[in-house]
């Protein structure tokens, strides 16, 4: 691993070139915060999708991009005079050592509940007047479900065993089946909201990211499915002219690889 030294300067080399794009690169120079910020959203899926496969090389790029990205808005925050980079990093220390009172100060914590407790609190006395203000809503609504457990957890509101989340999430899924039985389409929905929240709320218990898990799924599927494509075309087959049973013998088969 590289010295300190060497990563301060690896550090430096970026924010110079980043400088000289911005001052020669025609489009470097048109850029603005708004239009890089769906390419930082982009950037920061790719990224998530290298974790879940455990491609480090793929990680160590992908953090580039992304890194990148913060360096190009701290350098737009430095042209509209308003920050730079040194206050970036200098903002996030400060508030890292803040919140860290039992690091950096003389709180004692018994475990990382506690640590979580003390860092919700601390943000309602920086002025936010609900523990819920941190949670950003163009959050897509599986991770924004988690987050808003887990901030309401932080201060304390959760449940006490994994076992009455469970039974709170069978609760649900009867109310659900009754709305189904009955064919309201808009009591079926609110009904099968309650049972994903109350899924992804038991998934915390058992430590669990839902979206982590449903992406595993995802990814598992498509290779499923794109196996029984691949069979289906090496016997001049198109799916469609295909009987469930033909490509359930491939489906299984893509189960085993």
């Amino acid at each position: 691993m590289n010295s300190r030294a060497d990563q301060l300067k690896a550090f430096d080399r970026l924010l110079t070139i980043m400088d000289e794009l911005r001052e020669q690169c025609p489009w470097d120079k048109k850029q603005t915060m708004e239009t890089l910020r769906h390419l930082t959203i982009e950037e920061t899926y790719e990224l998530g999708d290298a974790i879940l496969e455990d491609d480090l090389e793929e990680v160590k790029k992908e953090i580039g991009d992304l890194m990148l990205h913060m360096v190009f808005y701290a350098k737009i925050g430095s042209e509209k005079k308003a920050f730079d980079i040194a206050d970036v990093c200098n903002g996030i220390c400060e508030k890292l050592i803040h919140r860290h009172p039992h690091i950096y100060g003389d709180v004692t914590v018994k475990d990382e509940a506690e640590v979580k407790r003390n860092w919700e609190n601390l943000k309602l006395k920086e002025g936010r007047t609900s523990v819920l203000e941190g949670v950003p809503n163009s959050l897509p609504a599986l991770v924004k479900a988690s987050r808003i457990q887990e901030k309401v957890a932080g201060v304390g509101f959760d449940w006490e065993k994994p076992e009455q989340v469970w039974e709170k999430v069978e609760e649900e899924l009867n109310e659900f089946k009754a709305e189904v039985d009955k064919g309201d389409a808009d009591a079926m929905e609110d009904e099968f909201g309650d049972v994903l929240f109350s899924m992804v709320n038991y998934a915390r218990f058992l430590k669990i990211n839902p979206e982590n898990a449903l992406e595993r799924t995802n990814k598992k599927f498509s290779k499923r499915f794109q196996y029984l494509e691949s069979k289906a075309k090496a016997l001049n087959k198109d799916l469609k002219d295909m009987t469930l049973g033909e490509m359930n013998v491939f489906w299984e088969e893509a189960k085993k690889q």
